[in-house]
Parts: C-alpha cells; sequence; structure tokens
C-alpha cells in the first residue's frame, strides 16, 4: 500500500479545496448569468422585496471585512503582540471577504458593467456614492496595511497605517449602517442605533468569521492553538457577543416606544411567521446565547467549544439580516397614520418573499470568491500566524 508524505496530502488537500471553492464561484456566476438572461423574475424579489438573499450575504461579508480588522487593530494600535502576529491574516480576510461581498452585490444589480458609470459620476447627496469612496478606499488602506506589514523595511509604518486602517473602517460600517438609517421609505429603518449597532455586530462577526477561519488553516498545516491565547480570543467573543445582543435589544426597545412603530415590532417579533422564529430562535438563542454558554461555562472555553460558538455567531448573524433586510421591506410603510390605504398594487398589505435557488447560488459565489482568495494567499505567502512557545502556568507574553 503506497504511503503519502505529509507535503504531498497538504498538496492535494490545496487543490482540492481551489477545485471546490472555484466550483462554488462558477455556480454563482451562473446564477447571475440566468438573473441577467431571465431578469429578477427567476428570484423571489418583488416591486416590495427588492433587497433579497444575496443582499444578506453581501452585507454580511462587507461588515464582517470590516470587524475582522479588530484583530489586526489590536496588535497595530494598541501594540498588543499575541493580536499583532495575526494582523497580517485578519488584513487578507478584509479583502477576500470584501471584494466576495462587493461581487454580489454589483452581479446582483442586473447591469454590473454600470458600476463605471457610479465609479465615474458622484452624486453626493447619496449614500450608495459614499459608499463607492469607502469601499475602494478600504482596498487601497488595507492593501498598503499588508505591505508595512510583510516587508520589513516597512515595518516602521505598520502602526500609523494601522490607525488610518482603524479609523477607515469605523467610517465603512457607519457608511453602511447609514444606508439603513437614512432609509424611511421603509418603517424598519430609519433609525440613529443603526450605525453603532452594525459597528458592533461586525465586531462579533469579524471575530467569529476569523476564529473558523485559523483554525481551518492551523489544521491544514498541523498547527495547534496556544491554550492562552485561546482564553484571551474567547473571552473577547463573548464581549463582543454581549455588546451586540445589547444594541439590538436597543434598537428594538426605542422601536417599541414610540406608537407608530408598535405594529412593525409586533410584526417582527411576535406574529409575523418566519421573522419572529428567525429572531428569537435563530439569533438571540443560537446566535447569542448558546454561544455564550459555550464561551463561559466551567469546563467548555476550549478550542472546539470556541469554534462551535464562533460558528453559531455567523449563522445567527445571518438570521438577523434575514429578518432586519426581509422583514424590514416585508411590512408595508404606514404612509397615512390612522387610516387603512388599499389599492390594486398591494398597499397596506405584508409582502410575500420566497427566496430562489440563483439566489443562494450567487449569494455562496460571493463566499467561494473570498475562499479562493484567502486560501490561495495562504498558500503562497505566510499569512500563518506565528506565537512565543507556550510555558504552562506562565502563558505568553505580549
Amino acid at each position: 500500500m503506497a504511503s503519502h508524505s505529509p507535503l504531498q496530502f497538504k498538496n492535494r488537500l490545496f487543490y482540492a479545496l481551489v477545485a471546490a471553492g472555484g466550483l462554488v464561484v462558477l455556480m454563482g456566476l451562473y446564477a447571475a448569468h440566468m438573473m441577467e438572461e431571465h431578469g429578477h423574475i427567476i428570484t423571489g424579489m418583488n416591486n416590495q422585496i427588492v433587497w433579497g438573499i444575496p443582499h444578506i450575504f453581501a452585507i454580511f461579508m462587507i461588515v464582517a471585512a470590516s470587524g475582522v480588522l479588530n484583530v489586526a487593530s489590536i496588535g497595530s494600535v494598541f501594540g498588543k503582540t499575541v493580536y499583532k502576529a495575526r494582523a497580517p491574516l485578519a488584513s487578507l480576510l478584509s479583502i477576500a471577504l470584501l471584494a466576495g461581498g462587493l461581487t454580489v452585490l454589483m452581479l446582483d444589480l442586473g447591469r454590473p458593467d454600470r458600476i463605471i458609470v457610479a465609479a465615474t459620476h458622484y452624486n453626493i447627496t447619496s449614500v450608495f456614492a459614499w459608499n463607492i469612496l469607502l469601499y475602494s478606499g478600504m482596498f487601497a488602506a488595507v492593501a498598503i496595511y499588508l505591505w508595512t506589514m510583510m516587508e520589513q523595511r516597512m515595518n516602521p509604518w505598520s502602526k500609523p497605517v494601522g490607525f488610518v486602517v482603524f479609523v477607515w473602517r469605523f467610517i465603512l460600517t457607519t457608511g453602511t449602517g447609514l444606508i439603513f438609517a437614512f432609509l424611511v421609505a421603509r418603517q424598519a429603518y430609519g433609525s440613529a442605533l443603526l450605525p453603532p449597532m452594525f459597528i458592533v455586530l461586525s465586531f462579533a462577526w469579524g471575530l467569529a468569521v476569523f476564529h473558523v477561519v485559523q483554525s481551518a488553516i492551523y489544521a491544514w498545516n498541523g498547527n495547534t492553538h496556544t491554550p492562552d491565547i485561546v482564553k484571551r480570543m474567547k473571552n473577547l467573543l463573548g464581549i463582543f457577543i454581549i455588546g451586540a445582543l445589547y444594541l439590538v435589544a436597543a434598537y428594538h426597545l426605542t422601536n417599541l416606544y414610540f406608537a407608530h412603530q408598535s405594529g412593525f415590532e409586533h410584526f417582527i417579533l411576535v406574529d409575523g411567521g418566519i421573522y419572529p422564529q428567525l429572531f428569537w430562535w435563530g439569533y438571540v438563542l443560537l446566535g447569542n446565547l448558546l454561544p455564550l454558554l459555550l464561551i463561559v461555562l466551567p469546563g467548555l472555553g476550549n478550542t472546539k467549544s470556541v469554534i462551535t460558538a464562533s460558528m453559531l455567531v455567523i449563522l445567527g448573524g445571518f438570521a438577523l439580516l434575514y429578518v432586519f433586510i426581509i422583514g424590514g421591506q416585508a411590512y408595508p410603510l404606514n404612509i397615512f397614520p390612522g387610516y387603512e390605504a388599499k389599492s390594486s398594487f398591494g398597499d397596506g398589505q405584508i409582502g410575500l418573499y420566497q427566496p430562489s435557488l440563483p439566489e443562494f447560488l450567487l449569494g455562496c459565489g460571493g463566499l467561494g470568491i473570498a475562499f479562493l482568495i484567502t486560501t490561495v494567499s495562504v498558500r503562497v505567502l505566510n499569512f500563518i500566524p506565528h506565537d512565543k512557545p507556550y510555558i504552562a502556568g506562565r502563558g505568553t507574553t505580549d
């Protein structure tokens, strides 16, 4: 029976991962082609619900792309050695997630070639135009940041450039929140709490994604997690989960305080069908409370528990975005308070939405792009975190 060396196994695994990622990307491109050929009639989106499953994937990746940089910021800006060793990988993940998310957005527009017009003709009163500058600036800033970390002669510039990235990602996530905060045509949105809520959500989602990817890379290369570092990062994830849950609760409690929002909140939290189910069971229980238990309960908090908690946080993030984006569009806008509006167009009626396969494939295609960028880059360049030796009872030093 022939034996294979660890190097041969890693090579074959790499090509298998690239092939799998490429297949997912091709399926996403095929879905975009089908939507281009036949129109959005083959999706579940309609005149009332114009943002569907692809936007959930895209917004999650864009928000997580900002949040994952929190790992790099703690290292470069605040000088924590443990996190500084992970800054290159965090920056790579940020570029990969941002590329995947923006690709999904462009392909779902129906005319992706029109992005040239959006990039050359700016409407300064549109928050979408602001985000074009923020996204392109983010790519440039993180690329320069990676250069300062991986080129030895540029290392002295790493901290100031890291500070620029630290500020830029806050502005970028604020811009993402403002897309909804300025959208008064939907009763679910239009709240000043949305920008800070998205910032805190990005912390939790970004760190969860980092945990999962770092663990996969360690398993691929036969590395092991240092117990002291696992403890630090899982405690940080717990803090971010609590902060995210607090801001989401504050958003809904604020809406409940206003009488004109009580109908929407009752729809989202109680009698809206799939939306309250996803919110309470998907986001609150599986996406927050269960991960917290896996992190803080005695006897847990090990590497496997942290990875499981991180994956649950990611799934909870998708559940929250489904409720927030789809549910927010499904609830009709109360144009004339105190009166009932009816027409043949469906005014005043709950919007119906059934996700279609092309939507899922397009969203997964964005994840495939992020996966391919990460896999190939980790293979070609040195993005694996290297820690100081761990000494039992003493841990690692900052």
